[in-house]
């Protein structure tokens, strides 16, 4: 038999969402009330919420284990706080990292004045007890126009955040108009956001927060309307 090749459009309307006034979310994958037996992860990649929070707002100090947790700003600005003293906010485009190994304390607040977008991943890790960490970067926005800024790698990549798995995470800025590839090779498999605009990756068009499972499948994305797009690549489950 030959290779399993697929591409899978996950629609945002029918998606898991939430709605707690001061916190409005779209759920890629089961979380929280959300629970579809059928999608609760993609390979090593757990949880993709598409979270809106109010200004002034946020979530308390609450526990995290064993998991690789990114946040990628969207709109407005987030602030994380943390029992090992970390303190930072960022905005559009930028990123933060926490391994939660052993076990960490953290919250997350929009300080802000507008209402905060962000998607929070969270990515298992390649073994338990790891020892905690947390890193944040500011990312340059035009680093990724038309062009693939790779923000976060497995220990041995070189991407500037580093995390305890075989992953990679990309974002993009294509303009309307233009195309750009990405090669999903044999035994790899990749999620992809799109946050922004509205684009045809080879023949399935997606809009504002739709994603798309590939596996093992090369994609060509073309910007119908500028297209604002986070991707996910890893190593193919098992």
């Amino acid at each position: 038999m030959g290779e399993y090749i697929m591409l899978r459009k996950m629609d945002s309307k029918t998606m898991g969402s939430s709605n707690h006034g001061w916190l409005r979310s779209k759920f890629h994958f089961s979380f929280a009330e959300y629970y579809n037996p059928e999608n609760i992860q993609f390979g090593v990649l757990r949880v993709i919420n598409d979270d809106l929070i109010n200004p002034q707002t946020g979530f308390g100090t609450h526990p995290h284990k064993n998991m690789e947790i990114i946040s990628y700003v969207v709109n407005g600005e987030l602030t994380h706080g943390d029992n090992m003293g970390n303190k930072n906010t960022i905005t559009r485009g930028q990123v933060q990292y926490m391994s939660a190994g052993t076990g960490v304390l953290h919250s997350e607040h929009n300080l802000g004045e507008d209402t905060s977008r962000f998607l929070q991943i969270w990515i298992l890790p390649d073994k338990y007890g790891h020892t905690p960490a947390y890193g944040d970067f500011r990312f340059n926005w035009d680093d990724r126009k038309n062009n693939w800024l790779h923000m976060v790698s497995g220990l041995d990549g070189d991407a500037p955040i580093k995390i305890n798995q075989d992953a990679n995470i990309y974002s993009l800025e294509l303009q309307q108009g233009k195309e750009i590839s990405f090669p999903v090779s044999v035994g790899r498999q990749a999620y992809l956001v799109q946050i922004e605009g509205t684009s045809l990756i080879n023949g399935i068009e997606l809009s504002d927060r739709d994603g798309l499972e590939v596996v093992e499948e090369d994609m060509t994305i073309r910007a119908e309307k500028t297209s604002h797009i986070l991707l996910i690549e890893m190593k193919k489950a098992n």
